[in-house]
């Protein structure tokens, strides 16, 4: 008899929440740490944002759109934030948001140029954790900017930790921690550690404001909100009232010296005398609180104590190697009630580092290495502490506010613009990088939901859904890709997302239904798009630009080419094959439930077999190449199809489009959906040439017919490129480019001009595509584990008795599942630590390696180099790199199959208040 167990307490805030019964979710780590330079803040004429809206502005200006701070949390709808200023006594500026180099300023691109770290987080957000490092010497915002603009392409990053700053331990280690006593009442604790040879002093000021929203004329709900105001309401505490949010108090405990600090206020409002030579509307601005502290001017605060942004002053004299705690409490209601202090603020902040240990030790295997737990488990606070509110009306934006000077009419020829009509966005959603990209990029946002689902599946399923509802979803059925330019084109890798969260979800039975047919449906709008818009010429060949691959091609496959031909690509063919799997496999799971969805079900059997049809043989050899054994591009010039013969992640990309059809199902379930597949293949044997249709394996009743781009023969050649360790198989995963490129790069000539694809392992060594990304030659995990998982679906089909050689040359067979748990282990071993202590990610720093205060603080990053598995790109990108966290789990199972976790509540509609 089995026996119930009960759900750990973050779980059932969950199943709170979940029902409504409880707002555990109203506040998280939702505040953005870059708000300036973005798209949204961008209202010049030539769309420039990194210009138009500099870091040098950030402590001056206030933001239309939303905000940003460091190690702060926000409500869902970003109207109260909270979050740390620092001051070491030495830094030209108060340090409120972290700094970084924006994308003409950095050699290779925008990048972060600081060290924090996220290190805990719940998905109710009822116990968070991060850690700031923070140098006593003055910031070198100088050498920083001064050094990477001297420095190539060719050249490394200058990073923060290579400036000397954190030298003998001549640094503060500034932790954030806060935990729920209930959904409105926050407990914070901030530490203070010194870690130098000498006692140092620190300003150190916790601070609670507002989003501006009264000083545009908005047209939409915000703009009929009243001004709300922060003041004084007793020693050491802050009474906030806001119209839709609500009564809030900030109570802030005396510091180590039993001496209540200081509470200082000001406006969050534009210094227009700073920024423009203009007066300002009142006396009081938002860059107040440096001018206090730092200029020593008493007053450019508010002597009445009241405002929009408001702080407690602390200044601590912190011995060396020693720390001091501050605590703080925000909590709904004029009159909480209550102690805001004592022993129960001890014993709820005990309580939920207890209770989140409870909530990851199930969901952990518990045979995990306690190394490879820690990365795991900074996996999860990292998504976590991803998510971001994000607020952006395109309309309003494009035509300007009200009490603002009107934009120039060219914003209207900016790209974003035929997104007027619908794109409204005031949702909580999952960033790749809160700093480097803090915006929605909804590629990346299916990747995240793949261990989101793992811990919480309710909002794995929502995020997704969000994506598909008419105010993101354009009418044609286009999905917007990025702030940017919402109308480039991502991979189609959406239902993908939605199929494998549906799975996680629970098993079979227990599955939530409604959410895979809610998707579903609009997910046919979006197939329809891709048909109608990305196949030229209707031969079930596919293009759609660059595909979120930068600078992967021969060309910029962005642009119109330069040879004024196009291209016939193997990755977007790739792509729309993959989505025909996967729409297939969705509409007979829904057929299941509902015989309506048969005849789907059959034409996306049919639409695959055409697209299958195509890549292999359109024009007698589609676009794959039998002399090597590899998927290629064509150029498609006049009548004639060239093949750009450099291997690469495009022509791999076609193994990732594999299913079965299980006949045990099909059969007695689905008899139309049989009846006219066999009569396909039957009478359109035409259009079955090369492919593994006809490929059937197991006992009459249990019989399984494979559906896949690459057949038996060609997947085992490409197999051969792609595991030989001298061409794409590297240490730490499969690299986007062959190494084979390394000495003698792929060339090609045509019209007059040369283009050459030289194997980059690390950094891009061209600025021609733009983007700040590298696909020639890293390793990226979001499409090594897209490979993974085709690998076990193949293996599914053909069993142990199909094996390859890995690595290609070693004479060691193995079948396709422990080819798949191979490439795990290498892209694993990018966060092991080596018996010196050295991890790869972490490149040559040793302070990681050998500084017990670096060492167990991975960072989680955009890619990885393909020979060395140095972390690249934006740092803090725990959006698909936190797939480590799942691949960890499948390396614990070892090759055993993938045990998904229990079904979770109903779906939830989103918008909350």
């Amino acid at each position: 008899m089995s026996q119930h167990r009960e759900p750990d307490p973050e779980t059932r805030r969950l199943e709170e929440e979940a029902r409504r019964d409880e707002n555990w979710k109203r506040w998280g780590p939702y505040l953005s740490e870059r708000q300036w330079a973005t798209v949204r803040e961008d209202y010049s004429p030539d769309g420039d944002c990194w210009a138009s809206f500099p870091h040098d502005h950030a402590r001056s200006r206030a933001y239309r759109w939303g905000e940003d701070g460091l190690l702060g949390i926000t409500d869902r709808q970003c109207r109260l934030c909270f979050a740390l200023a620092l001051w070491n006594g030495r830094d030209p500026i108060l340090k409120e948001r972290l700094f970084g180099l924006t994308n003409p300023e950095g050699n290779h691109g925008e990048d972060v140029k600081e060290c924090y770290f996220y290190l805990d987080a719940t998905p109710t957000s009822s116990y968070l954790k991060a850690l700031y490092k923070y140098p006593q010497a003055e910031f070198p915002y100088d050498r920083l900017l001064e050094e990477n603009r001297r420095r190539g392409l060719d050249d490394p990053e200058f990073e923060l930790v290579e400036t000397g700053v954190f030298d003998e331990g001549r640094y503060f280690d500034v932790l954030a921690e806060y935990a729920k006593a209930g959904p409105e009442d926050i407990l914070i604790r901030i530490t203070v550690a010194n870690r130098g040879p000498e006692a140092a002093r620190l300003h150190l000021l916790p601070t609670l404001w507002f989003r501006n929203t009264w000083s545009w004329g908005s047209d939409y709900e915000e703009g009929g909100w009243p001004k709300p105001f922060l003041e004084q309401a007793g020693e050491g505490v802050i009474s906030a009232q806001h119209a839709t949010l609500g009564d809030f108090r900030l109570t802030a405990a005396p510091g180590p010296d039993g001496e209540l600090s200081p509470l200082i206020f000001t406006e969050n409002e534009t210094n227009l005398q700073r920024l423009y030579g203009t007066d300002n509307a009142g006396p009081y601005v938002k860059d107040a609180f440096h001018e206090h502290v730092i200029r020593g001017k008493a007053d450019a605060v508010n002597p009445a104590r009241r405002g929009t942004k408001a702080a407690a002053h602390y200044l601590l004299d912190v011995p060396a190697r020693s720390r001091r705690a501050l605590r703080l409490r925000l909590r709904g209601g004029r009159d909480p009630g209550g102690p805001a202090f004592g022993e129960e603020f001890d014993r709820v902040f005990e309580g939920r580092v207890r209770e989140a240990e409870a909530f990851y030790s199930g969901r952990i295997p518990q045979n995990l290495d306690p190394e490879d737990r820690r990365v795991s488990r900074q996996a999860y606070a990292g998504l976590l502490w991803s998510n971001q509110s994000y607020q952006w009306v395109v309309s309003q934006w494009l035509r300007g506010d009200r009490r603002q000077p009107e934009p120039p009419e060219s914003r209207w020829r900016l790209p974003n613009a035929e997104w007027r009509h619908h794109l409204y966005s005031r949702d909580v959603i999952s960033t790749p990088d809160k700093w480097e990209y803090p915006a929605f990029f909804v590629w990346d946002t299916a990747f995240h939901m793949i261990p989101y689902a793992r811990i919480d599946p309710e909002f794995a399923k929502r995020q997704l859904l969000l994506f598909l509802r008419e105010w993101y979803m354009a009418p044609s059925g286009q999905m917007p890709a990025y702030e940017y330019d919402l109308s480039n084109v991502n991979p189609p890798v959406h239902a993908y997302a939605c199929w494998r969260v549906y799975k996680i979800g629970g098993g079979a039975g227990r599955r939530d239904v409604g959410f895979l047919e809610r998707a579903f449906q609009k997910l046919l709008l979006n197939f329809t798009w891709w048909v109608n818009r990305q196949d030229r010429g209707g031969r079930s060949i596919f293009s759609g630009g660059f595909l979120g691959l930068d600078n992967i091609g021969v060309f910029d496959r962005s642009r119109p080419l330069p040879t004024g031909d196009y291209l016939e690509q193997a990755d977007g063919t790739a792509w729309m094959g993959f989505y025909c799997t996967t729409m297939l496999a969705m509409a007979v799971e829904l057929a299941l439930h509902d015989r309506a969805y048969e005849d789907i079900a059959s034409k996306f059997f049919e639409h695959f077999v055409q697209i299958a049809d195509a890549l292999n043989n359109l024009d007698g050899t589609g676009l794959w190449h039998e002399e090597d054994g590899f998927y290629y591009d064509h150029l498609r010039v006049g009548e004639e199809s060239l093949p750009l013969r450099a291997r690469s992640l495009v022509g791999w990309l076609p193994l990732l489009a594999v299913e079965s059809l299980e006949e045990e199902v099909i059969r007695p379930n689905l008899p139309r959906f049989e009846k006219r597949m066999l009569w396909f293949l039957e009478y359109r044997k035409d259009l079955c040439r090369q492919i593994a249709l006809l490929d059937q394996r197991g006992e009459p009743g249990r019989r399984r017919m494979l559906l896949a781009l690459a057949g038996c023969r060609r997947l085992e050649r490409a197999l051969r490129h792609l595991l030989d360790e001298r061409e794409f198989l590297s240490p730490y995963g499969v690299r986007s480019l062959s190494a084979a490129y390394r000495d003698e790069p792929y060339v090609f000539r045509g019209d007059g001009q040369e283009f050459r694809v030289g194997y980059v392992p690390g950094d891009m060594d061209s600025r021609d595509f733009g983007g700040n990304s590298n696909w020639r030659g890293p390793v990226w995990f979001q499409v090594n584990y897209l490979l993974l998982e085709a690998l076990e679906r193949y293996h599914h089909h053909y069993g142990d008795d199909f094996k390859v050689e890995c690595p290609t040359g070693s004479g060691r067979l193995m079948n396709l599942a422990e080819v798949a748990h191979e490439i795990a282990v290498r892209l694993a071993r990018l966060f092991r630590a080596d018996a010196d202590g050295v991890r790869p990610c972490h490149g040559p720093e040793r302070r990681f390696a050998r500084d017990p205060h670096w060492r167990d603080l991975p960072w989680f990053h955009e890619y990885f180099h393909g020979d060395t598995g140095q972390g690249l790109g934006a740092s803090h990108q725990t959006g698909w790199t936190a797939l480590i966290a799942r691949l960890l789990e499948d390396c614990a199972r070892g090759r055993e199959p993938r045990r998904d976790p229990a079904p979770a509540a109903d779906d939830a509609e989103p918008g909350r208040d």
